[in-house]
């Protein structure tokens, strides 16, 4: 498509990233912004209208959110566009963040979700997706996207879900991991939190021993400092193993 089409005259379609099954998605620029900025219409009709029109009305408290209203029997979401790198494009086996920029970002992540909490779990537990859990390195800032495909069966406990596997990707298992922070990702794994809140009073209150076990090690010289980690290895596969 090309950039000619307008919607209700404020919105010009720039690019279609998707559509079918009675949902589609366009990145348009909103002609009203002063700074000509790109934003996400998410566009539902058929029978997926029928589902989301009074969740969606609890969209109206989303700083995100520009517009929303019903045109030709769809359902239109207009929400800011945001720039960056998606999760899984930025942490990936090898990468080799500093363990104090993956804390800064595992914190920013977990507290997006807890600004998520009073959203519909249709829309928050899909802007917790992997493509729309983008990372811009230039500012240090994580961003959702609201691109919302349609997802059934959503939850409190669901998003908690989908944060805990993003967060995964930021502290997960390296060399240099301190037994703390193994612990902690284990405890990620088999722990049903009932939804952001709690999984984010979890991460409060373990995240100060894993700086303080990280900041440990840094004062230790290479030799002791790698025996220190062998032996918290150890004791965590000692601990796994008891529990097989």
């Amino acid at each position: 498509m090309d950039g000619t089409v307008t919607v209700r005259e404020r919105y010009k379609i720039v690019r279609v990233l998707c559509a079918g099954d009675g949902y589609a998605c366009a990145q348009a620029v909103d002609l009203r912004d002063r700074e000509g900025r790109n934003c996400l219409l998410n566009v539902y009709g058929g029978e997926l209208i029928k589902k989301p029109v009074g969740s969606f009305d609890r969209l109206r408290q989303c700083p995100e959110l520009v517009d929303m209203f019903t045109a030709d029997d769809c359902l239109v979401t207009v929400f800011r566009d945001t720039e960056g790198r998606d999760i899984d494009s930025v942490f990936y086996r090898g990468d080799d963040h500093p363990w104090r920029d993956r804390i800064d970002y595992a914190d920013k992540l977990f507290h997006l979700a807890l600004s998520m909490t009073d959203l519909p779990p249709e829309v928050s537990c899909a802007a917790m997706l992997s493509d729309n859990v983008l990372i811009d390195e230039a500012s240090r800032r994580v961003s959702l996207r609201f691109r919302i495909r349609p997802m059934e069966g959503m939850s409190s406990r669901e998003l908690a879900l989908l944060t805990c596997d993003q967060v995964k990707k930021i502290l997960r298992r390296r060399p240099d991991s301190p037994y703390e922070e193994l612990m902690f990702l284990d405890d990620l794994d088999r722990t049903v939190f009932p939804g952001p809140v709690q999984l984010y009073a979890f991460w409060l209150e373990r995240r100060a021993g894993i700086i303080a076990a990280r900041e440990e090690l840094e004062e230790r010289n290479d030799i002791t400092r790698r025996i220190a980690i062998a032996r918290g290895w150890v004791k965590w596969g000692l601990g796994k193993g008891r529990q097989r």
